[in-house]
């Protein structure tokens, strides 16, 4: 998953730096980062680490002081549903802990997104579901994790905005990113966990039949199992 800014130029290679080293804890909450070190550090222009730091500050991880210089924001204030954000801690050592906070947050979320999909569902989202849940079933079996990701991604971006509430379409990149961390960092089995993959397509018969009850149930059942698999392979 590439996102805007990052791996674009001079000032993307600088906030693919930055960014990871100040969510992974090496410049902690207060710490001063100078202009002119930096550009120094990463031999680049006070430009092109200006535009880095825009992006950070859009992200909350630092604020902008005149006459104090960028400083890096305590954790609680940061923009924790960044993508980029997310991806970057799932990529440092906090990653079972953002794991876990992601998954919880799925718990939460996705169930009633998933009852609210069968209220409200178009006939087209209704197909887009049972067509990413059958190219589940095609590649859940011989390590196709990457193939299994597109369709995994698109099945629950299309629950999300089915439900036909704006705030839980957004939550479809944090979903996203949490899916792609799992499979990039190898937080998975070589094999999608069958059980799962049949619970995606009874989501989806579920949704198309409007049964709102059994959608959300079967959509619970789903976010047990990924926190069961967290407790195994990312304790």
């Amino acid at each position: 998953m590439e996102f805007e800014g990052t791996g674009k130029g001079l000032h993307g290679r600088v906030l693919e730096s930055l960014g990871p080293a100040i969510t992974a804890g090496d410049y902690p909450p207060g710490t001063v980062l100078r202009t002119d070190e930096l550009a120094q550090r990463f031999n680049v222009s006070r430009t092109v680490i200006r535009e880095a730091i825009r992006v950070l500050e859009s992200m909350q991880l630092v604020a902008s002081r005149r006459r104090v210089g960028v400083t890096v924001r305590p954790t609680e204030e940061w923009n924790v549903y960044d993508p980029r954000v997310i991806g970057w801690r799932l990529a440092g050592r906090d990653r079972p802990r953002q794991l876990r906070s992601l998954t919880v947050l799925r718990s939460a979320v996705e169930p009633v997104a998933a009852g609210l999909a069968a209220r409200h569902a178009t006939p087209a989202q209704c197909a887009e579901l049972t067509e990413h849940a059958m190219g589940m079933v095609a590649t859940s079996r011989g390590q196709q994790l990457d193939g299994y990701l597109v369709h995994d991604t698109a099945f629950h971006r299309v629950v999300l905005r089915a439900s036909g509430n704006e705030m839980f379409a957004r939550l479809g990149d944090v979903v996203a990113a949490v899916l792609t961390g799992r499979t990039q960092h190898h937080v998975m089995f070589t094999d999608p966990d069958p059980a799962a993959v049949t619970l995606h397509v009874q989501v989806a018969e579920a949704v198309r039949t409007r049964d709102a009850r059994r959608a959300e149930e079967l959509t619970r059942e789903i976010t047990i199992g990924a926190m069961a698999e967290l407790d195994v392979l990312a304790p």
